[in-house]
């Protein structure tokens, strides 16, 4: 019995294990090991591309956009193929970019139309300028702004509000205005006395209905009234102007007009010679050409000649630029429907002799990695016999380091607080075919040297291998207010974009454009 109920209770602990295992199977699968937060910060849609143009930069002779990356839901897509319907979403009509060069705005560029050059999409439009905003005064500004209280002119001017306790603002007399609260602010003199109006500046007063009965039964001019005083007895009555012969501005009637036109005082009655210019009425014969009706033609697909604008006027901006000439200019560019903060990418160096002494270094690697060091000088042979004072050679004289060709420096600061990001870019002389291209990317280490980071070298019969890499600029590719390297990747037929965001001491390749792999990489 001991052994059976044993049997049964192992029997029981083992259907209660399978039993919580299949339970527990349903939450492993909901929990996969990271819960991902949606931030409301992160952009729905962000396009990066690269403006080329010739010319002036803001008034280029030709241009073109060329669409490298759209940033959807934090991931990195084709901006050459992505929601092609038939042109990339990046080169849809309207679509603005934001031109940048190291960080800084310097322009709007509106896409017009898109096409296609050597099967790859680019976009044509025109090169606006930033929108001028309109400085708010300044303190020194606004203090000249006068406030007066008494002057007398044309234009309109802010008076204050007098007070009984005011100090007087003239300097002399007891008060301003009357002391009686008249409240009508029309001096500051001396004594409290106001000033006399002036008799010949002519004041506005509302009609009242015994003006309207007494002009309609005189039927005289207003003018004329105005001037009689036995007219205007009833409308100065309470006109408290101490001058009577003062003109009075006054509404007219119809029943005015009409009685100024038959009393004839100052005006012609007789206006029928007056030349008049009316409207004429007479239909103006419509322009019909003449149609001839072919009530045989029964093609609905017969082509026919019609007044008015064609639909068809092809593109509203003609393409330009073609090719890759020497003098083509390149501009990182962003469109976004947030606005984002202004980042420069430019490194503040401590030391200008940091700088000065990271150049030489890199250019001393790139020289080697170029050939371009001169080999070491032979070795003197030892003589066996040597006088006592007699003085050693001096060391021969090395010659001076190659020229680099074509040779860009930058240094960047990719990330607020981060070190020096070194950037140098050059080629030797000749021939395309004979010329050797090196790219490295680099940072100085805690030593204060050079550790590079990126090489990148070809030669000019390998383009097509390996591409030489051309640097743009850096840009803000994923909105994370962190820059990543924006190379140009060509090669003797085709070319592509690569974005490579440099961090924890690596250069890594976040993103290119077509799908593939190209070049050939070596870290230091």
């Amino acid at each position: 019995m001991s052994s059976r109920r044993a049997g049964e209770l192992l029997m029981r602990r083992t259907v209660l294990a399978v039993i919580g295992l299949l339970a527990a199977l349903p939450g492993c699968a909901q929990y996969p090991g990271q819960v991902t937060k949606s931030s409301q910060d992160s952009p729905e849609l962000r396009a990066i591309a690269v403006l080329e143009w010739t010319g002036e930069a803001g008034k280029p002779k030709t241009s073109r956009m060329v669409p490298v990356a759209v940033l959807d839901g934090g991931k990195l897509q084709d901006g050459g193929i992505y929601l092609a319907r038939p042109q990339p979403l990046a080169l849809a009509s309207q679509v603005e970019y934001e031109l940048q060069q190291n960080g800084k705005p310097v322009g709007l560029f509106d896409i017009k139309n898109a096409g296609q050059e050597q099967g790859s999409w680019v976009g044509y439009g025109s090169w606006k300028p930033l929108p001028a905003f309109r400085p708010r005064p300044s303190a020194q500004d606004l203090a000249h702004i006068r406030i007066d209280d008494d002057v007398q002119s044309d234009q309109p001017v802010l008076h204050r509000k007098h007070h009984p306790d005011d100090a007087p603002a003239g300097g002399t007399g007891n008060g301003s205005g009357s002391g009686g609260g008249s409240g009508t602010g029309a001096g500051s003199g001396s004594g409290g006395q106001a000033q006399a109006p002036d008799p010949d500046r002519p004041t506005l007063h509302k009609r009242s209905s015994g003006d309207s009965a007494s002009d309609a039964s005189s039927g005289t001019d207003t003018a004329n009234s105005t001037a009689s005083p036995a007219s205007t007895s009833s409308s100065q009555s309470s006109d408290t102007s101490p001058d009577a012969d003062r003109p009075t501005l006054h509404k007219r009637d119809s029943s005015d007009t009409a009685g100024s036109r038959s009393s004839g005082g100052g005006t012609p009655a007789d206006v029928s010679d007056r030349p008049v210019l009316k409207k004429s009425n007479k239909k103006q014969p419509e322009e019909i050409g003449h149609v001839d009706s072919l009530p045989d033609v029964t093609d609905p697909d017969r082509p026919r000649l019609k007044r008015g604008k064609s639909g068809g006027n092809g593109p509203e901006v003609i393409p330009t630029l073609m090719g890759l000439p020497p003098d083509m200019q390149q501009a990182v560019a962003v469109s976004d429907a947030k606005t984002h903060t202004e980042h420069l990418w430019n490194y503040a160096w401590a030391n200008l002799d940091d700088e000065a002494r990271m150049k030489l270094a890199l250019e001393d690697i790139a020289r080697g990695a170029l050939g371009l060091n001169p080999p070491p000088p032979p070795a003197a042979p030892r003589r066996t016999a040597t006088r006592k004072n007699a003085k050693p050679a001096p060391p021969p004289t090395p010659p001076p380091p190659a020229p680099l060709v074509d040779e860009h420096f930058r240094v960047f600061e990719l990330a607020y607080g981060s070190g020096a990001t070194l950037v140098l870019t050059a080629h030797t002389g000749g021939p395309l075919n004979q010329q050797k291209f090196v790219t490295l990317v680099a940072q100085p280490d805690l030593y204060g040297n050079v550790l590079v980071l990126l090489k990148n070298v070809t030669d000019g019969a390998h383009l097509d291998e390996t591409p030489r890499m051309r640097l743009v600029d850096a840009v803000d590719a994923l909105a994370d207010n962190r820059g990543e390297l924006l190379f140009e990747l060509r090669g003797a037929t085709q070319r592509q974009f690569a974005l490579y965001r440099v961090l924890r001491g690596q250069a890594e390749k976040l993103f290119v454009t077509g799908g593939g792999e190209f070049g050939t990489e070596s870290r230091e």
